[in-house]
């Protein structure tokens, strides 16, 4: 079976897709799976093909790249789009040029469309041992996945059982030729070591070793699906009914998730936190067990990369960053309070019914505050926040309606005689990072 025919059995799923894109870095994999796509686009229907090559402007030598690209997408009749990126500094620059680069993938890919990753099998045999190696357990392990969801389209890779050599043989069969990345030379760095140390010497002893780590991982990405299956069942069952439905956080029954195991514990949440964060280690869940086990007086916090983790009452809550970043808690007039206020960085707010006469403003707790309550008399604010269970997290960003100074609102939930209903809807800062990268990615 010639690879064009072989490339077209893998993405059978695939030939309705509105377009087909490759993702092209000029190198041996994406230059043979961009040729050998566009010949078998000459006598087979085949979604559009058009390729993309993300220029991160690393190194000097990629400044040439995108001219190669250009001539070989000219000689094949494929349009190409070359997209510069500014890679962000970090500790890992392997991982923010990644980062980068999907962004970039995700930017271009429009409803219905497939990105074609070239990653082959001697890749995914190097990405096993890798993780392998870093200690990663079954979501790991089962490294670069076949096909998942990107942005509003699809990522797929046809290439994952096909050996380099093979992409080789083709390459050379037809002339082909690609650009090489100096820094693939450099053994300091983990993948390079493996694959020009490591694996040469695992080939030797064992000639199918690559053959064998893919099958690996097909192995584990079988198994994280039926985590993922029990997963599922074990989300439907310690999914919590929100107290308040304008407070729209991811939140959990901390009490079904305690009813599990540890293992099964561990399962669910990083099921249900893959969507918001990146997950941490096994040696780093000890910040679950100190919230999870904490005495119920105590505020205890799981603080991972993208947000938080914090229980209130018989719930678990996820915060994302927008609910520890700067927003301003200064109080601010309201002169047309017919008008809907925008409150920076925490939403907005307006008043239905009863405007109370004097000069309005929106404020936030200072400490102190006193509300009249229909039928109740001067309550302290403090504990009418209490009393109507508001998670601690959200009680500093309630906003306050105030009458020359006074308060007469607490938005969502109490106003003083003489005032209308005052509504407060948050800025949505609860929602997942679009960009959640997903380890199997």
């Amino acid at each position: 079976m010639t690879l064009e025919s072989a490339l077209l059995a893998r993405l059978a799923p695939w030939r309705e897709a509105s377009a087909w894109r490759v993702a092209f870095s000029g190198g041996l994999d994406s230059t043979v799976l961009l040729h050998a796509l566009a010949v078998a686009a000459r006598s087979h229907a085949l979604p559009p093909i058009s390729a993309i090559h993300v220029h991160h402007g690393l190194q000097a030598a990629a400044d040439a790249w995108p001219l190669h690209c250009q001539r070989l997408c000219d000689e094949l009749g494929v349009p190409l789009h070359v997209e510069h990126v500014q890679v962000a500094p970090g500790a890992s620059l392997e991982r923010a040029a990644r980062d980068a680069r999907y962004a970039a993938f995700s930017a271009r890919l429009n409803p219905g469309e497939v990105l074609l990753l070239a990653q082959h099998q001697d890749d995914q045999a190097e990405t096993v041992l890798y993780r392998l190696l870093r200690g990663a357990g079954v979501r790991g392990l089962a490294a670069m996945a076949a096909s998942r969801a990107l942005a509003a389209g699809h990522a797929v890779r046809p290439l994952l059982d096909v050996p380099r050599s093979a992409l080789e043989a083709h390459a050379e069969a037809h002339g082909l030729r690609w650009v090489e990345d100096p820094s693939n030379a450099d053994t300091r760095l983990a993948r390079n070591f493996l694959r020009r140390e490591v694996l040469p010497l695992l080939h030797a002893h064992w000639p199918k070793a690559s053959q064998v780590l893919a099958r690996t991982a097909e192995h584990q990405a079988e198994a994280l699906g039926l985590l993922q299956e029990l997963a599922e069942l074990d989300l439907q069952r310690a999914q919590a009914s929100p107290a308040f439905d304008w407070l729209t956080v991811p939140s959990l029954d901390l009490q079904a998730l305690r009813g599990l195991s540890d293992a099964r514990q561990r399962n669910v949440l990083r099921h249900w936190l893959a969507d918001f964060t990146r997950l941490p280690d096994s040696r780093h869940w000890q910040g679950w067990v100190d919230l999870r086990d904490a005495g119920p007086d105590a505020s205890p916090v799981w603080r991972l990369e993208s947000g938080e983790l914090r229980r209130h009452g018989g719930c678990l809550f996820w915060l994302g960053t927008g609910w520890s970043a700067t927003w301003s808690g200064q109080a601010q007039p309201w002169p047309l309070v017919e008008q809907p206020l925008a409150l920076p960085g925490n939403g907005r707010v307006w008043l239905e019914g009863t405007i109370p006469e004097g000069r309005l403003s929106v404020g936030y707790r200072q400490g102190g505050e006193i509300l009249e309550v229909p039928g109740r008399g001067r309550r302290d604010l403090k504990r009418l926040l209490q009393e109507a269970g508001v998670p601690e997290f959200v009680r500093g960003r309630i906003p306050l309606l105030l009458c020359d100074g006074r308060p007469v609102a607490l938005a969502n939930l109490l106003a003083s005689p003489g005032c209308g209903t005052f509504h407060w809807q948050p800025t949505q800062i609860d929602r997942h990072l679009a960009g959640a990268v997903d380890v199997r990615a």
